[in-house]
């Protein structure tokens, strides 16, 4: 199992964060994902896999002025 927020989600091998994003359906633009205590951003998305029994935090882009 994979945690996300207050949510847990089926954990399968070999899935990546932009696995986990359509699986979860969430469109947000997010730059940085935190997985336990490593950070990945965006471009490493497709490329890294998420380990089973981690905890994952959609960190979103903020803008201001």
């Amino acid at each position: 199992m994979i945690k996300v927020a207050d949510h847990t989600i089926d954990w399968r091998e070999g899935m990546t964060i932009s696995d986990l994003l359509i699986e979860i359906n969430d469109p947000h633009p997010y730059a940085v994902v935190r997985i336990n205590q490593s950070y990945v951003s965006r471009p490493n998305f497709d490329k890294t896999i998420i380990p089973d029994d981690a905890e994952v935090y959609l960190i979103p882009m903020v803008a201001g002025g």
